[in-house]
């Protein structure tokens, strides 16, 4: 079973974190089920950019971005060649490592990460 490596996040998850994902789960649902709570505005339908993650390693065993995702990407705060949503990319059989930027755009959260 693959893994997810979370890098440490000083809110969401300060010590870093290591969890075995299900291949064909999206990286959001596999961290939310882990208990890291990262933010999910549109709740997961690929409308906002608050489920950023830069992986940064793995990135080329995952599926490309679909067109709608990589237009959303261009406005996500602190954009990264390997950044995906995590609500869009699903595990495959291959490890993977995560970071979870610091900020994220979130025009409906009263409070700043």
């Amino acid at each position: 079973m693959p893994k997810l490596k979370i890098l440490p996040h000083k809110e969401l998850c300060p010590q870093g974190a290591e969890i075995e994902a299900t291949p064909g789960v999206s990286i959001c649902d596999t961290l939310l089920e882990a208990g890291i709570e990262i933010e999910h505005a549109c709740e997961k339908s690929c409308a906002c950019t608050t489920c950023h993650v830069v992986v940064r390693e793995g990135f080329a065993a995952l599926d490309p971005a679909e067109e709608e995702e990589e237009d959303l990407l261009d406005k996500a705060w602190g954009l990264e060649s390997t950044s995906r949503l995590s609500c869009q990319t699903l595990v495959k059989d291959h490890d993977l490592v995560i970071e979870i930027p610091r900020y994220t755009i979130n025009q409906i959260s009263e409070t700043r990460r």
